[in-house]
C-alpha cells in the first residue's frame, strides 16, 4: 500500500510539529525557571497531545520514526564522547557492574512472576524490560548537573552502556522465548558470533579506515561534505547493524566510537549536537504519545504497584551493586537513584515481546504507564539523591559501607607531617600530584576509582582508595598536621562536604577547592575554603589569553590583563583579600609564620567581644591584622575595636597558635 501526501496532509504534519514544538518551548521555558529538567515536561506534552488525551497531533506513526532517529543521533554523539579507549578503561569494575545488574535484576523481576504464576519465558522477558534504564534521561542529567566524570557518573555510565550493549543478546534471544519454531540454540549463538564479528569489523575500521577518509574529506575546507559524511557513518552504520540483528540505535553508538577515534571527533560532536536536541525532544514527545489513558484509569492501583515496585527494586539493586564493587554509600545511593527508571531500549524490547506473544496488549500498556511514570520521576529523584545518601549515612550502618569495602588505612601516616593532600586523581589531580612529586613536596592522594587506585600505585604515587568526605578518611591521611588539601573531584556536594570538614578538623589547613561553575564559589568560600578556582572562570581568562596572542599582544600585557582580571574576579567571588603583600616576605623570612583569615560565626565566643577582652595575642599568642565587616577594611584594629558575627578577622602567628586561637573561635558542630 502507497500512503500518498496531499496538500491537506502536508498542513497536518505542519500543524503536528508547530504543535510540538510551541509545547516543548513554553515547558523548557516553565521548567528552567522552576530549576527542573524539562524532560519529564516533555512526557508529560506527549501524553497530554497523543490520542488517548486530547488527540492534537494525529500522525503519530511518523513522529515516532522521527524520534527513532533521535535515539539515533543521540547514542551517536554518546559514542563520539566516550571514544573506544575510554570504553576500555570503564574496564572490569564498570563491566562486572553492569552483568551484576542486569542478572540481579531480571532474577528478582523473574522470581516476582513466578510466584504470580507467569510462566518462565515470558517473567524472564519482564526482567530483561526492567532491567534496562534510560541512557537518554541519565546522561543528560548528570551532564546537566557537571557529575557525568564524578565516580558515580563514571559507574552509571559504564553499567547504563553494559545495558545497552546487552541488548543485542536480548533481542537475539526473543525469538527463542517467543517459541518460534525452526531456531536452535546453534542459531541465536550463530547470530551473537555474527554481531560480535561485526562489532570487530568496526573497531578495525575505526582505527585504520574512517580517520583516513574524515582526512581527504576536512582537506576539501567544506563544511558541508564533512556533516554529509558524519551523517552518513551515522545512518550508514546504523542500518548495517540491523543486519546482524543489532539495534538502530546500538549501531549508531558504534559509529560514535568509531569517530571518536579520529582527530574529528569532536568537530563532528558540535556539527551533530543541534540536530539530536531537536529529535531528542520528539522522542520524549513520542513516547509520551503510546500512553493510552483509558488503561491508566482502568488499572491505576496495578500501575501504581508497578512503579513502586520497579523504583524499589532497581534502586536496591542499583544501589547494592556499587557497594559489591567496595564504593562507599556517598556513591552507591546516587548510582541506585540513576538506574531507577525503565530505559528507552525497553520500549524497543516491548514492541518486540508484543509481536513474540511474550507480553499481552493490556499488560503492554500497563508496563508503558509505568515506565512514563519513572521517567518522569527520574529528574527529581537524582535532584534529591545527595540528600537521600546523607539521610542514609546517618543511619545505624555498618562503617564497611559507609567507607567501602575497598577503603584501606595510609600506611607510615604517623610520618605525614606539613604535607598536602589531593582530592582526587583526575586530571587536576594528576597534574598537582605530578608537580608536587617533582619539587619534593610530601604529599598522599585520596581517590574512588579502584582500577585508579591499582595502576598508579604500581607507578609508584602514593595514592589510596577513600572517601575524603568521610571524617575517618581524611583523619587517616593526618588532615591534623597537613599544611594544604586540594579537592579537585567533579562532585559539587561531596566537595562541600570535604572543605567543612577539612576546616573543622584543622582550622590552619590551606584549603583549594576546584569547581565546574561560579555559582558554586559562594558557599565553598562560606564553609572554609582559602582559594577557590571555577573551571568556568579560568576558561574564560584562557581564551582571553588566545584571543590577545592572534592580535599579536605582548606577552607582558597579555599576563598583565590576566592578572587584572583574576584579582577583580577572585575578590568578587571572595568579598575579602586573601593576599597581603607582606606575606611572601614574611614567609621568606620568618618561615614559622602563618597568616589566616576566620569568619566569626553566630555561637562564637568572640562575637560581641573586643580584642582586648578576646585576649587572643594573651591567651594564644596571635594577633589580629585586620577585621573584615561587609566592605569596610579595619587595618591594624586597637585592643578596642568590636568583633561582630559574620566579620572575618586576619590572623598572623604561628601554624600551632592559629590552631589553638581557631580552635576557640570556631567551636566544633554539635
Amino acid at each position: 500500500m502507497i500512503y500518498k501526501y496531499d496538500s491537506m496532509t502536508e498542513l497536518f504534519l505542519l500543524r503536528d510539529f508547530v504543535t510540538i514544538f510551541g509545547v516543548a518551548v513554553g515547558i523548557a521555558f516553565l521548567f528552567h525557571h522552576l530549576k527542573m529538567a524539562p524532560l519529564a515536561g516533555y512526557l508529560i506534552a506527549g501524553v497530554l497531545l497523543g490520542p488517548s488525551m486530547l488527540g492534537i497531533v494525529k500522525d503519530t506513526g511518523l513522529i515516532e520514526v522521527l524520534a527513532e532517529v533521535g535515539v539515533i543521533l543521540l547514542l551517536f554523539l554518546i559514542g563520539v564522547e566516550f571514544s573506544l579507549d575510554e570504553l576500555i578503561r570503564m574496564n572490569r569494575t564498570a563491566f562486572a557492574g553492569g552483568v551484576l545488574q542486569v542478572v540481579l535484576t531480571s532474577a528478582a523481576v523473574l522470581l516476582v512472576a513466578l510466584s504470580s504464576g507467569l510462566q518462565f519465558e515470558k517473567g524472564l522477558f519482564a526482567g530483561f524490560l526492567v532491567a534496562m534504564s534510560s541512557t537518554a534521561i541519565v546522561f543528560k542529567l548528570l551532564s546537566d548537573r557537571g557529575e557525568i566524570d564524578s565516580p558515580k557518573g563514571r559507574l552509571s555510565a559504564g553499567i547504563l552502556i553494559f545495558q545497552d550493549l546487552s541488548v543485542v543478546a536480548i533481542v537475539l534471544l526473543l525469538p527463542v522465548l517467543g517459541g518460534k519454531s525452526g531456531l536452535s540454540a546453534a542459531d541465536v549463538a550463530l547470530n551473537i558470533f555474527l554481531a560480535l564479528v561485526f562489532v570487530g569489523i568496526a573497531i578495525v575500521v575505526a582505527r585504520y579506515v574512517v580517520p583516513l577518509m574524515l582526512y581527504r574529506v576536512v582537506r576539501t575546507h567544506s563544511r558541508e561534505l564533512f556533516l554529509i559524511s558524519i551523517v552518513l557513518i551515522c545512518f550508514g552504520t546504523a542500518y548495517l547493524t540491523s543486519f546482524v540483528g543489532l539495534s538502530l540505535a546500538l549501531g549508531a553508538f558504534l559509529a560514535g566510537l568509531v569517530v571518536s577515534e579520529s582527530e574529528y571527533g569532536h568537530q563532528a560532536f558540535s556539527e551533530i549536537l543541534p540536530l539530536k536536541d531537536v529529535f531528542s525532544i520528539l522522542f520524549f514527545v513520542s513516547i509520551g504519545m503510546l500512553l493510552d489513558v483509558g488503561s491508566v484509569l482502568r488499572y491505576p492501583g496495578i500501575i501504581l504497584l508497578a512503579v513502586l515496585f520497579i523504583i524499589a527494586v532497581k534502586f536496591a539493586i542499583g544501589a547494592l551493586v556499587p557497594m559489591v564493587l567496595g564504593y562507599p554509600l556517598r556513591v552507591a545511593v546516587p548510582v541506585g537513584v540513576a538506574l531507577a527508571q525503565i530505559g528507552e531500549f525497553s520500549f524497543v524490547l516491548s514492541k518486540e515481546g508484543l509481536g513474540s506473544g511474550l507480553i499481552s496488549f493490556d499488560d503492554y500498556q500497563v508496563f508503558l504507564a509505568s515506565s512514563i511514570i519513572t521517567m518522569v520521576f527520574t529528574p527529581f529523584m537524582i535532584q534529591g539523591s545527595g540528600r537521600l545518601s546523607e539521610f542514609i549515612e546517618r543511619l545505624p550502618v555498618p562503617d564497611e559501607l559507609k567507607m567501602g569495602r575497598l577503603h584501606e588505612d595510609v600506611p607510615g601516616r604517623e610520618d605525614l607531617n606539613n604535607h598536602v593532600i589531593v582530592v582526587g586523581f583526575g586530571l587536576n589531580g594528576r597534574n598537582v600530584s605530578r608537580v608536587l612529586s617533582a619539587s619534593g613536596i610530601p604529599f598522599v592522594v585520596l581517590e574512588l576509582n579502584p582500577e585508579t587506585v591499582r595502576s598508579e600505585k604500581k607507578r609508584g604515587v602514593p595514592v589510596f582508595y577513600g572517601d575524603a568526605s568521610k571524617e575517618a578518611v581524611l583523619e587517616q591521611a593526618n588532615i591534623m598536621t597537613a599544611r594544604s588539601i586540594v579537592i579537585a573531584i567533579s562532585d559539587a556536594s561531596a566537595t562541600r562536604r570535604v572543605v567543612e570538614l577539612a576546616r573543622r578538623l584543622n582550622p590552619s589547613v590551606y584549603i583549594i577547592a576546584r569547581t565546574r561553575y561560579t555559582s558554586e564559589v559562594t558557599p565553598l568560600y562560606s564553609l572554609g575554603a582559602n582559594e577557590v578556582i571555577p573551571e568556568e572562570f579560568e576558561t574564560s581568562i584562557e581564551i582571553v589569553s588566545r584571543v590577545l596572542q592572534r592580535y599579536f599582544i605582548p606577552a607582558d600585557e597579555i599576563d598583565r590583563h590576566i592578572g587584572d582580571i583574576r584579582k577583580d574576579g577572585y575578590e568578587m567571588f571572595r568579598n575579602i583579600h586573601h593576599r597581603y603583600t607582606v606575606f611572601p616576605e614574611l614567609k621568606e623570612h620568618l618561615p614559622d609564620i602563618e597568616i589566616e583569615t576566620i569568619r566569626i560565626g553566630d555561637a562564637s565566643p568572640l562575637a560581641g567581644k573586643t580584642l582586648a577582652e578576646a585576649g587572643l595575642r594573651r591567651g594564644f599568642g596571635v594577633t589580629v591584622l585586620a577585621v573584615q565587616r561587609g566592605k569596610q577594611t579595619i587595618s591594624n584594629p586597637s585592643g578596642d575595636t568590636q568583633v561582630l558575627a559574620q566579620d572575618v578577622i586576619v590572623l598572623i602567628g604561628t601554624k600551632d597558635s592559629i590552631a589553638r586561637a581557631a580552635s576557640q573561635i570556631m567551636p566544633p558542630a554539635k
